[in-house]
C-alpha cells in the first residue's frame, strides 16, 4: 500500500472511530441540509489546500451554493486528505491535480477559491478568471505591484467577481467602528498608526532536507527561485521567505493598511519610506545544507497622503504588553485616540477629561479563528448572482496590497519613493520603478494584461 492510500485510510478510521463519528454526525448534516434549501450549485475547486485553504472551503460548503468539483495541491498528501474531507462532508469525492493549468482546462468551474503562497496568487487568479471562474483569492493580491495590476486588469476585463479575503471589511466591529470614524466620532485625524507585534529571538538555520515523496517541489516554487526544500518553509512557514511572500509587512499589514484605506478617501500616498531589519534574527543564511527565513524581524514604513500621516510598524521579538493588544490600528484624532482592534474589539479615548470611553465588543462568525469568512463568502455569491462589485472586491485589496509592497520596495531601495498613484509608478527613480515587477524563473512568464 502506496503512503497516500494509507493516509486515506487512517483518516477514514479516524472519521469512523468515537470522535470521529460524533464530528461526522454533528457536520455532514449541516452540510447537506444546507445545500437542499438552495437553488444555484457553483461548481467550485481549491487551489491550494492546506488549512486556511479547506477553512474557506468548509465556509463555502456550509454556506450552501458550492458544489466541490476539483481540489489542486502541489502536496499529494495535502491533496488526498482534503478530498477524502470533502468526501466525507458531501458524500463525492472531488477530482485531484497537481497543477491548476490541467485542471482550469479540464474542468467548467464557476468559483475558483485560491489560498496559495502569495507569489501564485497573480498568475493563479488571473488563469482562473480567463477560464471563466469568478474568483475568491487571499490577500495579497501579488507578489510584485505589477503583478497585482495585472490581476485587478484581467478581473476587469473579463468581468468576473473577484472577492479578496479581507474579512475585516465585513467583520461587525470593523463595520461600527469605521461608522463611528467616518461620522467624525474621533474628530478630525492628523495620523494613523497600525501595527502588528510579536515574541521571538535569535533564528538557527534550519537543516535542508530531501523533498518529500509526493510533493512537486519545483511546481510550488513556479517562477520564483528554486531553494532547496526545507520544512520551515513548507507546510505554511513561506510568508517570512521573500522569494515567495513579503514579510509581515505583506501578510497582516495588507489586513489593516485596508482599515486605513477604507476609513480614507484618498486613494494612495504620495510617498513612502521605510526602514527595518533582523537585528535580532540575524543575517540570513542560504546554502545547499542549511536556511533560515529571510524577512525583516522589525520594519517601519510611512506613508505621506495629503491630509494625514500612516505608520506602519511591527516587530518580531519584545511583545506589546504595554498597549494590551498586538495587533491594530490608532487613528489619532482632534477628539480623542480609536483603536481598531482585533479581538478585543474597538475603544475610543476622549481628549475631554471626565468623558467615557467608548468601546465596541468584537464579534466573530468563528469564535475559535477570530475571522469573519462565512458573511464575506455569502457577500461573495451574492455579488455574483446580483451583478455587483463584493465588499472587498479586487481594486479594493489591490490597494491595500500595494501599500504593503511599497514598503517593502522602499526596504529593498534604502530610500524614500515618490509614488504617482494614478500611473501606478515611481518618479524619478528608474532603479526604484524596476523593483514593481521581478524577473520570473523560466518558463514562467510575468502576467501582462
Amino acid at each position: 500500500m502506496s503512503k497516500h492510500s494509507q493516509l486515506k485510510l487512517d483518516r477514514r478510521k479516524f472519521l469512523t472511530g468515537a470522535g470521529g463519528t460524533v464530528a461526522a454526525i454533528a457536520t455532514a448534516p449541516l452540510i447537506l441540509g444546507a445545500a437542499e434549501k438552495t437553488g444555484k450549485k457553483y461548481r467550485t475547486a481549491l487551489i491550494g489546500t492546506g488549512w486556511w485553504g479547506m477553512n474557506i472551503l468548509r465556509v463555502a460548503l456550509e454556506e450552501g451554493r458550492t458544489q466541490v468539483v476539483a481540489l489542486c495541491d502541489v502536496d499529494a498528501d495535502a491533496l488526498e486528505i482534503s478530498a477524502d474531507e470533502v468526501d466525507g462532508l458531501t458524500g463525492a469525492t472531488p477530482k485531484m491535480y497537481k497543477d491548476y493549468r490541467e485542471m482550469l482546462e479540464k474542468e467548467q468551474l464557476d468559483v475558483v477559491i485560491i489560498s496559495t503562497p502569495d507569489h501564485w496568487h497573480a498568475l493563479q487568479g488571473i488563469a482562473a478568471v480567463q477560464a471563466g471562474a469568478h474568483v475568491f483569492i487571499e490577500k495579497p493580491t501579488g507578489h510584485t505591484v505589477e503583478e497585482s495590476r495585472a490581476m485587478l486588469n484581467a478581473a476587469r476585463v473579463t468581468d468576473r467577481v473577484v472577492q479578496v479575503g479581507l474579512h475585516r471589511r465585513i467583520g461587525p466591529h470593523h463595520v461600527s467602528g469605521m461608522e463611528f470614524l467616518k461620522k467624525g466620532g474621533a474628530g478630525k485625524i492628523g495620523m494613523v498608526r497600525m501595527f502588528s507585534h510579536g515574541g521571538g529571538g535569535a533564528e538557527k538555520p534550519t537543516p535542508n532536507s530531501e523533498i518529500p515523496e509526493g510533493m512537486d517541489w519545483d511546481m510550488y516554487c513556479g517562477p520564483a527561485p528554486l531553494r532547496p526544500f526545507n520544512r520551515r518553509i513548507h507546510p505554511g512557514g513561506f510568508r517570512n521567505f521573500l522569494d515567495f511572500a513579503n514579510g509581515t509587512l505583506g501578510d497582516w499589514g495588507v489586513h489593516w493598511l485596508d482599515q486605513m484605506l477604507w476609513w480614507t478617501d484618498e486613494l494612495y500616498p504620495k510617498k513612502i519610506y521605510s526602514t527595518g531589519g533582523r537585528p535580532i534574527k540575524g543575517a540570513p543564511v542560504l546554502n545547499d545544507k542549511e536556511q533560515t527565513t529571510d524577512a525583516p524581524d522589525h520594519q517601519v514604513a510611512t506613508y505621506e497622503f495629503d491630509q494625514f500621516t500612516a505608520v506602519w510598524e511591527h516587530r518580531r521579538f519584545g511583545g506589546n504588553d504595554v498597549e494590551k493588544s498586538r495587533v491594530g490600528c490608532y487613528f489619532y484624532g482632534t477628539k480623542g485616540v480609536f483603536h481598531m482592534g482585533w479581538r478585543d474589539g474597538w475603544n475610543f479615548y476622549p481628549v475631554k477629561k471626565g468623558a467615557q470611553v467608548v468601546h465596541q465588543d468584537p464579534q466573530f462568525d468563528n469564535q475559535k479563528d477570530g475571522h469573519n469568512v462565512p458573511p464575506l463568502y455569502k457577500d461573495f455569491l451574492d455579488a455574483i448572482e446580483q451583478g455587483r462589485k463584493p465588499v472587498a472586491d479586487i481594486e479594493i485589496g489591490h490597494r491595500a496590497t500595494n501599500l504593503s509592497l511599497l514598503g517593502m520596495l522602499s526596504l529593498k531601495a534604502g530610500r524614500s519613493v515618490e509614488w504617482d498613484g494614478a500611473k501606478e509608478e515611481i518618479v524619478g527613480d528608474e532603479e526604484a520603478n524596476g523593483l514593481l515587477r521581478r524577473e520570473y524563473r523560466a518558463p514562467w512568464v510575468y502576467p501582462e494584461v
